[in-house]
């Protein structure tokens, strides 16, 4: 079967099967109004983590959620911004990253493309295991450089990005199959420059799933022993499973992005938080103390 898809000229109406929204002209899997959102934003997986960002908020204005999309915005010391949670993976990303731009660029009333564009500030508060056997469990960690292994950009023409980390890792990673999936990115300078006294700064792999992709064996066997080894050899210092999405998706859209994650595993040393919770609230306190001071 053959589908003739409807190509958009970027100064054309945008067709209700492109730009789907909800019948009060919210963004269809966001649940959001242009309003709904400041141009700081914090993105976290867990649903759960939204209140636990917002609670530092002096004063929080919007509260909505559909499925695993939940959104706070509010106001910290004076400052707008907004917590929301994206669900696990860089699926997941993809609609997050299109539609909050879509909020910023697009006039949703009009379906046009507005022709002033608004770069918004991205920041991921996730978790992340180590490759590194030198970091440590229960500290953070900004991502420099990443490597998608998920392949999500290969779907997005327009998309290239080549620096000295993805041209050593290219020339040295031994896996055929998945060779092809790989794309990178790198953070928005200025906004990694909110955590220059951060402890650590590493090269993410960014993994599209939890169990084999990332050197787990239950009842499937994973890709070899040595997957991780390989990947710590190649550069790689953790990995986890958005900020692929989210930075390369920035970049290609005009945004500014930037991950800290909390270290809650290294798997080298087969050694796993003792307390994670206390590890995600020092995280929450610490970046919050830095974009908003």
């Amino acid at each position: 079967m053959k589908f003739n898809l409807i190509k958009k000229n970027m100064a054309t109406h945008l067709q209700a099967s492109e730009l789907i929204l909800n019948p009060d002209g919210s963004i269809y899997h966001l649940n959001l109004l242009p309003e709904d959102i400041a141009s700081k934003i914090i993105l976290v997986g867990d649903p759960e983590r939204v209140s636990k960002v917002s609670r530092y908020f002096d004063k929080i204005e919007i509260r909505k959620n559909k499925r695993e999309f939940y959104t706070h915005t509010g106001h910290l010391r004076g400052e707008r911004i907004t917590v929301m949670s994206s669900g696990i993976g860089t699926e997941n990303i993809d609609i997050v990253l299109n539609e909050l731009d879509a909020l910023a660029n697009i006039d949703l009333a009009k379906r046009e493309i507005k022709s002033v564009h608004t770069s918004l500030e991205l920041f991921r508060l996730g978790t992340c295991g180590s490759v590194n056997p030198e970091i440590m469990v229960d500290e953070l960690l900004v991502t420099e450089n990443v490597v998608g292994l998920d392949g999500l950009m290969n779907f997005y023409p327009e998309y290239h990005f080549e620096n000295e980390f993805s041209a050593k890792f290219l020339d040295g990673f031994p896996y055929p199959k998945i060779k092809p999936m790989l794309y990178f990115s790198t953070c928005a300078p200025e906004s990694a420059n909110y955590f220059k006294d951060a402890r650590y700064f590493g090269n993410t792999a960014t993994f599209p799933g939890f169990y084999a992709p990332q050197g787990r064996q239950l009842r499937l066997n994973s890709l070899d022993d040595q997957f991780l080894e390989t990947l710590n050899n190649l550069g790689v210092s953790n990995f986890e499973m958005e900020t692929s999405a989210i930075y390369a998706l920035s970049a290609l859209l005009g945004h500014k992005a930037a991950t800290v994650n909390s270290v809650i595993a290294n798997r080298r040393r087969g050694e796993f938080s003792a307390n994670h919770h206390a590890t995600e609230k020092k995280m929450i306190e610490w970046v919050l103390e830095r974009l908003i001071p």
